[in-house]
This record gives C-alpha cells, sequence and structure tokens, in this order.
C-alpha cells in the first residue's frame, strides 16, 4: 500500500491519571473534537490503562479514573455515535502487535527516549520494564489501526517519531509496504497551557497548589475566581505577539483565550490590546465558564451513570477489533505465524 491508499484515520489516548485540567483539555479533548467533526477521518480515541500500570496504580482508582475519562472524553464532545471510543485493554491486539514490536524496536532507539529518563530518573534499574518498552505498545497503539494521523503535544513528538522508526523497520525487514508512516498534527494556540501562578512551569495536577490549574471538573465560581488571581505582569496587553516576550504569564493567558475562543492570537490581540489586566481577566473568565462548566456538569451525569459508560466502551472496543483484528492476522502473515 501506498500511504495514500490507507483510510484516512486519527488515533490519540490519553493516560487515566486523574485529575485532568485546562491543559489536557486544549492540548488533547478538544482537538480531539475538532478532528472528530471535520469528518476528514474517521477517528479513534482511547483509555490508554496498559500504560498506566507502567508504575503502580491503585486497582479501584485506576478503574475509576479510567471512567471518568470517558466521561471526560463524551462530555467534551467526542461522540461515540461519530468516533470509535475504547478502554486500550478491552483490543487485546494492541498488546499483540505490541510484542512484535518489541522484537522490531532496537534497545538503542528505546534508550534515547527522553521521557523514560524523566519518569525513571536515577532510580532506572528498579523502573519496570514495561516503562522502559512502552513507547513499542505506543507505536502498536498507532500502528494497528493503521492510523495516518495522530493529534500530538511537543512532549510527545519524540515517539510518534520512534513509531515511524518501527513502521519503516518493520515493512523494509519484510518487504513491504504495510504500515504507514504516520503524520503527526500539531496545531492551536494552547498546544502547551502553563501554570496560571508560574508562567515558566507546565500547568500540572501534581502541583501542590490548587490555584496553579483549572481542573475539568472545577465549577463556575471556581474557575472564575482562578482566573481573576492568577500571576500578571503591571503592564497592558501589547497590539502584536512579540509584545509578549519575556511575558510568560501574560502570555500564557492569551494563549489560553486564543485557544477557548478558536481565535489567533493576533486577534486576540487586535480586540485587546492595550487592555489592563484589570479588563482581561473577567472577559477570560466569563469565556472560561462559558466553555468549561457545562463539561464540568456533564461529567458529573455520566459518572453517576457507570453501566452506560461501561456500555459505551465495551460496544467501542467491538468497533475497533473489526479494524484491529484483520490487521494482526495480516501482520502475523508477514512474520510467518502459523495458523494466523
Amino acid at each position: 500500500m501506498s500511504d495514500s491508499q490507507f483510510t484516512p484515520r486519527v488515533f490519540s489516548g490519553m493516560q487515566p491519571s486523574g485529575g485532568l485540567t485546562l491543559g489536557n483539555y486544549l492540548g488533547a479533548l478538544k482537538r480531539y473534537v475538532e478532528m472528530q467533526d471535520e469528518g476528514t477521518y474517521q477517528t479513534i480515541y482511547c483509555m490508554v490503562d496498559l500504560h498506566a500500570i507502567t508504575v503502580w496504580q491503585d486497582p479501584a482508582e485506576l478503574a475509576a479514573k479510567t471512567r471518568e475519562l470517558a466521561a471526560a472524553y463524551i462530555a467534551a464532545g467526542v461522540d461515540p455515535e461519530k468516533s470509535i471510543l475504547i478502554n486500550q485493554s478491552q483490543v487485546p491486539e494492541h498488546a499483540q502487535l505490541g510484542w512484535v514490536f518489541n522484537c522490531v524496536a532496537r534497545m538503542g532507539w528505546m534508550q534515547r527516549m527522553t521521557q523514560f529518563k524523566d519518569k525513571a530518573g536515577k532510580n532506572a534499574q528498579n523502573a519496570s520494564l514495561g516503562l522502559f518498552g512502552y513507547p513499542a505498545l505506543m507505536a502498536a497503539d498507532i500502528l494497528i489501526y493503521h492510523a495516518t494521523h495522530v493529534p500530538v503535544g511537543d512532549d510527545q513528538k519524540q515517539h510518534l517519531e520512534l513509531t515511524r522508526d518501527i513502521a519503516a523497520k518493520f515493512n523494509h525487514d519484510y518487504g513491504v509496504d504495510f504500515f504507514p508512516l504516520t503524520e503527526p498534527v500539531i496545531k492551536g494556540a494552547a498546544t502547551r497551557v502553563m501554570s496560571l501562578r508560574d508562567g515558566s512551569k507546565k500547568m500540572s495536577k501534581s502541583d501542590p497548589s490548587d490555584a496553579s490549574r483549572i481542573n475539568m471538573t472545577d465549577d463556575a465560581d471556581t474557575i472564575a475566581k482562578k482566573i481573576r488571581k492568577a500571576k500578571t505582569d503591571p503592564d497592558a496587553l501589547p497590539s502584536e505577539y512579540k509584545g509578549l516576550d519575556d511575558r510568560p504569564e501574560a502570555r500564557n493567558l492569551v494563549n489560553i483565550y486564543a485557544a477557548l475562543a478558536d481565535m489567533s492570537v493576533e486577534q486576540v490581540l487586535a480586540d485587546h490590546g492595550g487592555a489592563q489586566f484589570g479588563a482581561f481577566k473577567p472577559a477570560l473568565a466569563e469565556l472560561a465558564v462559558e466553555k468549561l462548566s457545562p463539561i464540568a456538569s456533564e461529567m458529573t451525569r455520566l459518572m453517576d451513570d457507570v453501566p452506560e459508560i461501561d456500555r459505551l466502551l465495551a460496544r467501542g472496543a467491538e468497533q475497533a477489533r473489526e479494524i484491529t483484528q484483520p490487521i494482526l492476522k495480516k501482520t502475523y502473515e508477514i512474520v510467518g505465524m502459523v495458523g494466523s
């Protein structure tokens, strides 16, 4: 197959680690919905619980967080009638192709992965083998669907490069053109949302200060209060983007506004350039409440109906396996697995 012969298909997933923030929404969920609604691609979105257990998880918490993440996907606008919504462990072909890719990927490739170094730290010898090898499973997550595009943040670009390397090596080793070289999709004003207390740090659920982030479960009053108290500087907003250089907190708030309003940063500055933060923050708070509080309400409603979430995920797994089973079967045939 040439790349043009592959069905245009998007795959992406998030770990069910709980504590979803505005950063998760703008960096991932909002883009999932946009790609779904474009109608250009078949879209498959996943809760990657196999990746979550690369570090120890409390079983009851993992189950609850997986359902919470599914609720967030749906509340944000991922429609199970338009997208395939799955829990990774319910589609066994992910792990089965992951093993094949463990045998294709090279140790040197894995040792270059910066996320392993960051997560394992000085304790690398005590890290799980899964933490070391999970980029090969991530490649399998994508390629078991022959996904042609993956929406990624800057921190995941290295993993997508590895996915392309694995696909290219498999195709070369077996003399086939079977796996696509998946393309990254990086777009949007706020793919990297920063802390409301420190514009040089990424917004994170692990920050000890709850005021540093907007949680997807925050109510309208909490969202507005956090934005009003967000760190800024004494200067007015500039009228062009260059004026945000060396103003990380100002740049962050403008980026958030742009992403929530589906505007460019230049448009936001054209509208608000010259304004003080005393005027800009209330406008941003109003916009954030308008966009985010309905998602929080819908998440709460969905979490009160666990059987419905489980039903939707079971149906998604059935739909996914209609794609993954033939691709795994063909992979096994190419490799020489007898009886596949």
